[in-house]
Formats: structure tokens, C-alpha cells, sequence
């Protein structure tokens, strides 16, 4: 099993009970495909960089599991067939930190500083 983190954009019209209940489904659906939930943030209504179905503000959830592949697939037929999740990505966290941790390596060594001519 491997460490995912999910990003969902929630309908910005869902009120307090609706929202968590749209969060549990989709923790529901990782729990009974074998995955297992790590964390769940709710980090609040949010104006989008841009519109999507003419929306302008969304619900932001992030979420981290634990998932096989079988568990990816079906988690992923559901969030395109909800209705409530405007946008989502999920991303497997390893491959993140591998490429964080190469960018690093390769980050650009500091130019030595510039010479001052003499006095005389």
C-alpha cells in the first residue's frame, strides 16, 4: 500500500452537513476497496484561480490514505461521477518527495561575488 494525497474542490453551495457528507462517501468508498484513511483537512471555502461550471469559490478537502490500485480506480469513478466534487487530484506522495528531494540536489550553487578592482 502506498501514500496518496487527494485534493477535492467540493460544490461551494453545500452547507456544513452536506459537505461532511460528502467526505464521508468518499472516505467510505477508500474504506470498503481496502484502503485505510491517514488524515482529513477541511480547509475551508476558497475563491478559485479561475471559474469552473461557473463557480467561482469551492469547498477545499484535503485528504491522505493509504490505497491499493484497485482502490485508485474505483475512488476515481467516483469522484468524476459525483456531482458535489467540482475538480480533484490525487497524487502519490513518494514520487512528490523524490522530486522535491532532486530538486534540491540540483539547486544552483551561489556565484562567488564579484571582484573590486584595486585601489591605488
Amino acid at each position: 500500500m502506498r501514500t496518496y494525497e487527494l485534493m477535492m474542490i467540493v460544490e461551494p453551495e453545500l452547507d456544513e452537513e452536506a459537505l461532511a457528507a460528502a467526505v464521508e462517501r468518499v472516505q467510505q468508498v477508500i474504506t470498503t476497496n481496502g484502503g485505510s484513511i491517514v488524515s482529513v483537512e477541511q480547509m475551508g471555502r476558497r475563491k478559485l484561480a479561475y471559474p469552473i461550471q461557473r463557480r467561482r469559490e469551492g469547498h477545499y478537502v484535503l485528504m491522505h490514505a493509504n490505497l491499493e490500485r484497485e482502490t485508485i480506480s474505483e475512488l476515481e469513478r467516483h469522484l468524476r461521477l459525483s456531482e458535489d466534487v467540482l475538480r480533484h487530484l490525487l497524487v502519490r506522495l513518494d514520487e512528490v518527495e523524490e522530486a522535491v528531494a532532486e530538486a534540491s540536489e540540483e539547486a544552483p550553487v551561489e556565484a562567488p561575488a564579484p571582484e573590486t578592482p584595486e585601489e591605488s
